[in-house]
């Protein structure tokens, strides 16, 4: 007689994007520091980014825990233009396409779905974003423009310079997941 094996092999719940709020400012802290890629910065920085820009933030969520992050917001003299001031996925989900999607749903918040211009600051020794905001423009059939920005020798420590990745123009009303 020969056994087969029935086990139903499921996979992880689908992803819930959303936009902010206050009482995921620890959560994001949290993810930030489990990335090992991102800069972190302190606990009361992500609790006012979450709170006082929470509709241009994103957390992509699985299971109730927070899983990735889209912090950003509108410059002040670009209303028509999202910053994507850190993007972070943890380590485990890296490499499936969660980034993009993030993005994807970042841009279709109510908040930022009307902005023409996505841009980002991006140091030169880091490949896997710099390929992602050219995925993103490729995705919208559009630009990707590399501009200087914040050089090295603007900031107070050795850190390499980080270039301004701006993509667009974006048409309004492109579905969050073309």
């Amino acid at each position: 007689m020969t056994h087969t094996d029935r086990t139903t092999h499921t996979s992880p719940s689908p992803f819930v994007f959303r936009a902010a709020g206050p009482s995921d400012g620890a959560a994001v802290w949290r993810l930030v520091q489990a990335t090992g890629a991102l800069e972190p910065n302190t606990p009361y920085c992500y609790l006012l980014l979450v709170t006082d820009f929470g509709d241009t933030c994103l957390v992509a969520e699985q299971d109730g825990e927070v899983v990735g992050v889209v912090l950003g917001y509108h410059p002040p003299r670009e209303p028509e233009t999202a910053f994507v001031w850190q993007i972070g996925v943890m380590p485990a989900l890296r490499g499936r396409g969660l980034g993009l999607r993030m993005l994807q749903a970042w841009m279709a918040l109510p908040a930022n779905a009307h902005c023409e211009w996505v841009t980002a600051t991006v140091a030169e020794d880091n490949p896997a974003s710099r390929a992602l905001f050219g995925r993103l423009a490729a995705t919208h059939q559009t630009r990707c423009e590399v501009l200087p920005h914040f050089l090295a020798d603007q900031f107070p420590h050795e850190h390499p310079a980080e270039p301004l990745y701006r993509i667009g123009p974006l048409a309004r009303g492109v579905p969050a997941h073309a």
